[in-house]
């Protein structure tokens, strides 16, 4: 099934929940509504916003569909922005004036002859406005910039609704132009040229942009023009855009996530499994990357994370999809879609569909190839959905806008498909480490540890393994032991050789453990005369034994991360160990 066809499905269910505008209607973002007498007279301005949160949001109404727009002026009918309706802009506005104008025209040219008391009385209005009118009550500066409504004193409705403006709009409505067989529908039917613009996608024009555009020679093929190329009728145009613009939408956030530069829309296909399963099946994929928060900003309890654990393990080993949520049913469709900004247009990053236990197969197994002892997560009380964890391990500052951009996209789709971790993912990781993330958190072992898993013979541990064979492991515990060794003999320092060495250590350790492993001597001496780290000393000599005798000059990416997941080991054994807590250790601190 294609992205058009998916979406014009979910067209089909937003109907049957009541949800879509009508044929010819979109819903958009309306901050305020003129009221006009039946003279065009301005009665008062009524303020549509709401407020959420700290800030107010404007009302998402349905009004005719918004056109098009490029560089050319066009206006929308009954409705625009301040320019358009008003004359009169924020900005510096060069072409106000000539927006203005041509929205009263083409309401002059639409409303002529024209007798409903609505329908005359925004004619009126717009044949007596003049811009210099904004400036006295009772408008205010709010207003600039905002979308703008019209409704008649006394009248519930708004003009645009009114059956005169529906009938005037409906006659507009034609169906010239080439036929051609729908690639959507199947069906003969008129096509669109231009296809409908999509708004929400993070990083894209806010005014919208194409899925679906030809706007170069090199785009076309056998000499067709615009949207011949890509036969949609107009009615399954208009479906595909209302259904995408929906799952877009900023205020619900029930079917989309953000992760890096991609927006991710998600959605199920309710036909044949009922409204009740697809709807469960979209919430439980919107909570596994996007838990939900207490009111600390903490995810589900301990318990909730224990649950959700064991009902992934039961789905791996090929239980019912129930395990997860009774309401769930087997054989439901899912559609997930990434897009990303490419200018005028998106870029589709992935498209995915299948039933939907599969996927949740793939995010049991995202969950097991991330399992590491001890859980680094716990002391955050967060599960690691695919966002936080790139934050966590490849964003410089945590930030998630320094998540590589490509780097979020490729990670999705390994997580979806169950492929392979993207090697720049590995690649990322440890270049963070390297540059001064702290290797005790955990979470970089974590998400190194799934990358080797995924394309590795020779996997990783996910708790500590004193007779592993990889070398790089044991150097990453004896490297944890030497740090040890120094906090047991001098307590906190300003200058630890996790943060002085463990960069080299870990590329090339022949270079570094030499010198290391000489002032082991004194930093034992001078524990035991502070009465600790007498398991130190055990413990090196036991890693020791496992080790060549000759230490490797450099060490590949993969050994570099072995070396982390090994350090992580060892050093969460310094807690049992020891009687220092471990959070006295500036680099464990979050």
């Amino acid at each position: 099934m294609t992205v058009l066809q998916a979406l014009n499905g979910y067209y089909e269910r937003m109907a049957r929940r009541g949800e879509v505008e009508a044929p010819g209607f979109s819903r958009e973002k309306i901050g305020f509504a003129i009221e006009l007498s039946v003279d065009g007279d301005v009665v008062d301005v009524l303020d549509l916003r709401t407020l959420s949160g700290k800030r107010l949001v404007p009302a998402l109404l349905g009004v005719p569909a918004a056109v098009k727009r490029t560089v050319a002026i066009s206006p929308n009918l009954f409705w625009d922005k301040s320019a358009y309706v008003l004359g009169r802009t924020a900005g510096e506005g060069r072409r106000t004036a000539d927006e203005h104008a041509a929205f009263k025209a083409a309401h002059a040219a639409l409303l002529a002859g024209a007798n409903d008391p609505g329908l005359v009385a925004l004619r009126r209005f717009l044949e007596g406005w003049t811009a210099d009118r904004f400036d006295f009550p009772p408008f205010a500066a709010d207003m600039l910039d905002a979308n703008i409504v019209f409704r008649l004193k006394g009248d519930f409705a708004y003009i645009h609704d009114r059956d005169a403006a529906r009938t005037l709009l409906a006659a507009r409505e034609t169906t010239q132009g080439p036929q051609a067989i729908c690639l959507v529908t199947g069906r003969r039917a008129a096509i669109r040229r231009l296809h409908p613009s999509i708004k929400g996608v993070n990083g894209a024009q806010s005014a919208g942009a194409s899925l679906v555009s030809f706007n170069l020679d090199a785009f076309t093929s056998y000499g067709k023009e615009q949207g011949d190329n890509a036969p949609t009728s107009e009615e399954a145009a208009d479906h595909y855009g209302a259904a995408l613009n929906r799952l877009l939408d900023r205020e619900t956030l029930g079917n989309r996530i953000q992760i890096g530069d991609s927006t991710v829309v998600f959605w199920a296909d309710a036909s044949a499994v009922g409204e009740e399963a697809a709807l469960a099946a979209e919430g439980f994929f919107h909570g596994f990357f996007e838990p939900a928060a207490d009111a600390d900003g903490n995810d589900d309890d301990a318990g909730e994370a224990a649950k959700i654990r064991d009902s992934f393990e039961l789905v791996e080993k090929g239980r019912p999809v129930e395990t997860l949520d009774p309401r769930l049913r087997p054989g439901t469709r899912f559609h997930i879609l990434g897009l990303a900004p490419n200018a005028a247009r998106l870029s589709v990053r992935f498209w995915m569909t299948g039933d939907f236990s599969v996927f949740a197969r793939r995010l049991a197994e995202h969950s097991r190839d991330l399992a590491i002892e001890p859980v680094p997560w716990l002391k955050q009380r967060r599960r690691p959905s695919v966002r936080y964890l790139l934050c966590r391990t490849v964003a410089l500052q945590e930030k998630a806008e320094n998540v590589p951009p490509l780097l979020a996209g490729e990670v999705m789709r390994a997580v979806l498909s169950g492929s392979p971790y993207p090697r720049t993912l590995l690649a990322a990781t440890i270049t963070r480490l390297r540059a001064g993330d702290s290797p005790g958190s955990g979470w970089h072992a974590a998400v190194i540890k799934a990358c080797i898993n995924r394309s590795q013979e020779d996997k990783v541990p996910v708790g500590l393994d004193p007779d592993n064979a990889s070398p790089a492991y044991q150097l990453g515990r004896l490297f944890a032991l030497l740090e040890s060794a120094q906090y047991a003999a001098l307590g906190k320092v300003n200058a630890p050789i996790g943060d002085r060495y463990y960069g080299a250590a870990s590329a090339t350790p022949a270079r570094v453990f030499g010198p290391l492993l000489r002032g082991l001597k004194n930093h034992l001496a001078d524990a035991r005369k502070r009465g600790r780290g007498g398991w130190i000393d055990q413990r090196i000599a036991e890693v020791m034994t496992k080790l060549p005798a000759d230490l490797p000059r450099s060490l590949r990416l993969e050994d570099q991360g072995r070396f982390a997941v090994g350090y992580y080991h060892e050093r969460a054994q310094r807690a049992v160990k020891d009687t220092e807590p471990e959070a006295t250790h500036e680099d464990d601190k979050e």
